[in-house]
């Protein structure tokens, strides 16, 4: 495939050092490729270069990263990707909202990825989730250890290539382990606009502080219970009026839009994480 016209996203995140944007475009025009879209970003803090480029035209993706490397610090970290839909396993407990809004897009084509499985830890979507022609795997986790059960769960996801793990409301707090089996690969979507009122019922934490606004937050999973790299957030207004039960009912439409949001971005290789932050472009 090395004569034949391509087009790539070229992701590179380093150490910063002068010059850098020149000798990259350098070797894009060398080898004659169109940069069709180019962003990048210095975080003068830690000194680190993000750079997402899109480029078409001939040529072969190791000899083009081996060229990067050679004009690129030692620490570069350097990914040349072809557009093409991704793989995702979706994991859930009972809510519907987040996970239906994810299932509709698929069917009508607009997720650009694969889904390859939903698991989930009660079967009370499983009628739901085969309507779509989805695999639906029940793993229960009564009278198991969290370990126990993220065993079978693991075993499970084993048997599926993917690229990113979405939890559609999943809700079970995550092992270490199960996190580290994962690095940034796992994506959350959670019920209030991070880092205010995190665990499981923030709204119910809203209502008694008497925000103006609630919201959700999409982000990467970390050990630290929701306080992963921020993908995506969007706020709702609210006032006295509300109950927390009302408030509840209001998020669960941002929730779906924003993990819907950071999930475009994912996939679409828009998303650095950088420390406990994310660039995105």
């Amino acid at each position: 495939r090395a004569n034949m016209e391509k087009r790539a996203r070229v992701l590179i995140d380093c150490e910063d050092a002068k010059g850098l944007v020149y000798k990259i475009s350098k070797v894009f025009y060398d080898r004659g490729l169109n940069i069709d879209n180019n962003r990048e970003f210095v975080d003068k803090e830690h000194g680190r270069f993000f750079m997402r480029t899109v480029v078409s035209g001939l040529f072969d993706i190791q000899e083009l990263l081996e060229e990067l490397k050679a004009v690129t610090p030692a620490d570069a970290h350097i990914r040349v990707i072809e557009p093409k839909d991704k793989n995702i396993i979706l994991m859930a407990t009972k809510e519907s909202h987040v996970l239906g809004y994810i299932l509709v897009r698929h069917e009508n084509g607009d997720l650009d990825a694969q889904i390859e499985c939903v698991i989930a830890n009660h079967d009370s979507l499983e009628t739901f989730v085969r309507r779509f022609d989805i695999p639906f795997f029940h793993v229960p986790a009564d009278e198991m250890t969290r370990v126990e059960h993220e065993g079978h769960v693991m075993k499970l996801i084993g048997e599926f290539e993917f690229d990113y793990i979405v939890l559609a409301k999943y809700m079970r707090i995550l092992t270490p382990d199960f996190v580290k089996a994962y690095p940034e690969k796992i994506i959350n979507i959670h019920h209030s606009f991070l880092p205010a009122f995190i665990g499981a019922n923030p709204y119910k934490q809203a209502f008694e502080r008497g925000v103006k606004i609630i919201g959700a937050t999409a982000h990467f999973v970390t050990d630290d219970l929701d306080e992963g790299p921020i993908i995506a957030q969007d706020v709702i207004p609210v006032n006295h009026r509300l109950s927390w039960r009302d408030m509840q009912r209001a998020g669960r439409d941002g929730e779906k839009i924003v993990l819907s949001r950071a999930l475009a971005l994912v996939l679409h290789d828009r998303v650095f994480v950088n420390g406990n932050k994310t660039v995105i472009f």
